[in-house]
């Protein structure tokens, strides 16, 4: 459950003290006022010491300094407005700031507690830790890998896409390696453990994640590099106003009119918004920082699966042995493939929509030797490479693929792909001329042939391949300390490079661990949301620095008038008030969407 930070109590409290002020008698107005400095204003004065303490210098000190001297002259009522101020601003960075429970617990949540090891003819359910080194586990259907292993009994499938980027399930049998975290098919599997669970694939990921997180880059924000130098100004201000004037309270109504309530409250706000436009666009807003940076990204990386592809293969080529006809043959293989489940048959049938499909019989399909069927009385056989025996195969080549046998003689062979989403090569070409990318990485778990085939595809010439999670964040480092990064990932082994990486983006919504540990989310996994993501950051980025700016120029022109006299404590506090008013309706149009939140199909570059 969230739990509301002191601020927004704090903030109650000065509002409630300032609202029953002009209601009291005279002669206990005062102690209501000082309620609202000591429950409210000690604890803030108290938290800005402390990080003055670890060197950290916010423009909210000014705040700090104005209640000090507020109470020490005896003006009450600016410090408990100063008090409203500042705990407002700091409800509002809170609100903004929240955020979902860490990558760490998600990856800890996902990894099965216990195993089902094989002892005497019979299962025991055994802790994951308690695993060694040469025990017989079984794998249920749809249960997660607890452990790295090798296949000693049954067939079945296993989806690692989140642990390796291999965008398909894969085939295994007795002898293939099974990794931890891998999601099994529909069958059960008899493994035996290779590793313990402490140096399995998955616990290294985990070790990754961790020392990653505690070498996140820290993001600067906004209002900490404007803050640095309006804070020393306006002390410069404040003093020369007191040793000119001879009075410490025209120090007091520079400092309470200097309070950077545009960087304190306008921002949060403007941030706020752009949380609030994002949300109804389908992109979640996880870490405000993030989205103040990422216009200022010109570092792309991408993962492949899920990301520029749809994570599924697609029939790319057919072909065919002459003199046979390529849709006859397609036709004849859907009319087989659609009794089975394998992922190769779904896209051999998405190739075949809107032909006449055929009935089929004396269908069967032994674990590992492909499927064979009859159809319109033609003996349809189709399998892998490896298990025919017959000339005419085309050279092998990056992707996958399976061989067609009609009554015994080679028909066809069906290349597959991972095929791109069809704005990824307009995506891509349009990231230098809108968004000033210098460089586009693809960086992929996948195999090299596949990775630079899609790269091929969609127009990207720095190409990483076969790169493990630890691979992934050394690539981010190293091109993070050129420029800043903005990494789009979808899968498990995409996190730690996500939390390296300057910003990091989770397309869809495949795996709570990326999510938790991306900055933002796109619910729709498009690359368009990606480009209106961009957008929107610049729009709040312009927004809030026309508040931010706007309003300490106003309050510079104040800091003058209260230098020299003109303008008293009280009202430098109302007049900062005005200032506020200002820079938050401004702020607010952060919400409203820019007129152009995507150029992506403008660029003639991009398809539909």
């Amino acid at each position: 459950m969230y739990r509301r930070p002191k601020e927004t109590y704090i903030s109650i409290i000065a509002a409630a003290g300032i609202a029953a002020y002009p209601l009291l008698p005279s002669d206990i107005r005062v102690y209501a006022l000082w309620l609202v400095l000591i429950s409210g204003g000690l604890p803030l004065v108290w938290d800005l010491i402390g990080r003055m303490r670890m060197r950290e210098f916010g423009s909210d000190i000014l705040a700090g300094i104005s209640i000090l001297s507020a109470t020490l002259l005896g003006e009450y009522l600016v410090g408990a407005i100063v008090v409203l101020m500042l705990a407002g601003g700091a409800t509002l960075e809170s609100y903004a700031a929240r955020r979902a429970a860490s990558a760490l617990d998600a990856l800890a949540r996902r990894m099965p507690r216990a195993a089902h090891r094989r002892e005497n003819h019979s299962l025991r359910e055994i802790a994951v830790e308690k695993i060694r080194i040469g025990d017989t586990l079984v794998v249920f259907p749809h249960e997660i890998c607890p452990v790295d292993g090798e296949v000693s009994e049954g067939h079945g499938r296993m989806d690692e896409s989140y642990l390796t980027g291999e965008p398909y399930e894969m085939s295994k049998t007795p002898g293939c390696e099974v990794i931890s975290g891998a999601m099994n098919g529909d069958s059960a599997l008899t493994i035996r453990a290779t590793r313990l669970t402490a140096d399995s694939r998955y616990a290294s990921i985990m070790r990754v994640m961790r020392e990653t997180e505690q070498r996140r880059p820290k993001i600067r924000r906004i209002g900490d590099r404007l803050g640095a130098w309006y804070t020393l100004l306006a002390l410069a201000v404040g003093l020369a106003g007191w040793y000119l004037g001879g009075d410490a309270k025209r120090f007091l109504a520079v400092m309470v009119i200097a309070t950077p309530c545009p960087l304190l409250i306008g921002i949060p706000v403007a941030i706020i918004g752009a949380i609030s436009l994002s949300a109804g666009r389908g992109i979640i807003v996880r870490n405000p920082g993030a989205l103040e940076e990422i216009d200022s990204c010109r570092t792309m990386i991408l993962d492949k699966t899920g990301t520029l592809t749809y994570g599924r293969p697609s029939l790319t080529e057919v072909l065919v042995a002459p003199p046979l006809d390529k849709n006859e043959v397609l036709r004849l293989a859907a009319s087989l493939e659609r009794y089975s489940k394998h992922p190769l048959g779904v896209a051999i049938m998405e190739a075949a929509a809107g032909m006449h499909l055929e009935e089929a019989s004396h269908i069967s399909e032994p674990p590992g030797e492909g499927l064979t069927g009859t159809v319109a009385a033609r003996q349809v056989r189709i399998t892998g490479r490896a298990k025919v025996d017959a000339a005419g195969l085309p050279p092998q080549v990056s992707g996958l693929e399976c061989v067609v046998m009609i009554d015994s003689q080679y028909a066809a062979t069906f290349r597959f792909h991972d095929q791109p989403r069809p704005d990824s090569a307009g995506f891509i070409s349009h990231l230098r001329p809108k968004h000033l990318m210098t460089r586009v990485l693809l960086v992929s778990g996948d195999r090299e042939s596949e990775v630079r085939y899609l790269a091929g595809v969609v127009g990207i010439r720095e190409v990483y391949a076969s790169q493990s999670p630890e691979q992934k964040v050394a690539i981010v480092r190293e091109a993070s300390r050129t420029a800043k990064t903005l990494f789009v990932g979808d899968g498990i082994n995409d996190a730690p490079a996500m939390v390296a990486a300057t910003v990091g983006v989770a397309i869809g919504r495949g795996s709570d661990v990326t999510v938790d540990a991306a900055d933002m989310v796109l619910l729709d996994p498009s690359l368009r949301k990606v480009d209106e993501l961009i957008h929107i950051g610049r729009h709040m980025r312009l927004i809030a620095m026309q508040s931010a700016v706007g309003g300490m120029a106003l309050s510079m022109a104040g800091m003058i008038a209260a230098a020299a006299g003109l303008l008293p404590p009280l009202a430098g506090a109302v007049a900062q008030e005005v200032i506020d008013l200002a820079a938050i309706l401004n702020a607010l149009r952060a919400a409203i969407p820019p007129s152009q939140i995507s150029d992506l199909d403008q660029d003639p570059g991009s398809r539909k």
